[in-house]
């Protein structure tokens, strides 16, 4: 008999400084697959346009969808995508969906990932050397954090119980598990 090995996709979602890029990093180095923070493309991006702006948004998901569609048809093992998925504005729906269908077209095998934390905890890992390291947009701390909290009192960034119904799904809450754990749960969970 031969197995087909399909590529793997990881959505991996929660609020503002939750840790996914983190998680997500952990994850790359016990598995064979390739991390796609958000940020990569939000810092590219912002050297020229702000990501608030029109033209920003426009260009940010323009580079992501063509990094999709390459690496959806590529012979890398999978790949791990962190995304801040606002539940209540329909337009993230939208693009959840369609980043999902460039994979599910090539029979990439699907995962969603969800972390929670609590807000305080959110507010510390704002300001890590990791993440500001990485995230050369959020080194303006004060702003950052008025935006994390603004964010938290506007937008709903966690599921309510059972709006996920994709089978392979993993909910974490991280407020107090190390990201190497995190990480760890995840491989155990799917198999990766």
């Amino acid at each position: 008999m031969v197995y087909t090995i399909y590529m793997k996709f990881i959505l991996l979602f929660g609020p503002q400084a939750v840790g996914k890029m983190t998680v997500g990093q952990e994850l790359t180095k016990i598995t064979d697959l390739k991390l796609f923070h958000n940020h990569m493309t939000i810092e590219l991006v912002s050297n020229f346009f702000s990501y608030s702006t029109p033209v920003g948004k426009r260009l940010v998901r323009l580079f992501r969808e063509e990094i999709f569609k390459e690496v959806s048809t590529s012979d890398l093992k999978g790949l791990i995508f962190t995304y801040l998925w606002h539940f209540d504005q329909e337009a993230d729906k939208a693009y959840v969906d369609k980043v999902l269908k460039i994979f599910r077209d090539t029979g990439t095998e699907i995962y969603f990932v969800e972390l929670e934390a609590e807000v305080e905890e959110r507010v510390s890992r704002n300001k890590t050397e990791n993440r500001l390291n990485h995230k050369p947009t959020k080194r303006d701390v004060a702003r950052s954090e008025d935006e994390l909290m603004r964010g938290h009192l506007k937008h709903r960034a966690n599921s309510l119980e059972g709006e996920i119904t994709e089978r392979n799904y993993l909910r974490i809450n991280n407020t107090d598990v190390r990201p190497e754990l995190v990480a760890q749960k995840i491989k155990d969970t799917f198999g990766l």
